[in-house]
């Protein structure tokens, strides 16, 4: 016996939305600056470089990014909320299916 159930699409969370579009600018802001962290000598530096140094930096960069999409970044959360909500608009709604 074969039930179909109605179509169902979930709603879209801005807020959920938001915060992924936000996460994907941290991480792209991320990779760009890594090189850049890549080019600094931080033997002769403060904390004096080292393994530790180099263990944490990824971390660190992450949370630059971060902080940057947090306060404006260099917009794309916004074109990439856009896409995120015509890619779901565009989806055909899920159906449902009971097996007998």
């Amino acid at each position: 016996m074969d039930l179909s159930v109605a179509p169902v699409r979930a709603a879209a969370d801005p807020v959920k939305l938001q915060k992924a579009a936000q996460d994907f600018e941290a991480m792209a802001i991320g990779q760009l600056l890594a090189p850049m962290f890549d080019t600094v000598d931080t033997a002769h530096g403060l904390f004096g470089g080292g393994a530790g140094e180099e263990t944490w930096k990824p971390m660190l960069i992450a949370e630059f990014g971060k902080h940057i999409a947090a306060h404006g970044g260099f917009g794309l959360a916004a074109p990439i909320m856009a896409a995120m909500l015509r890619m779901q608009e565009s989806q055909p709604p899920d159906r449902m299916r009971q097996s007998p």
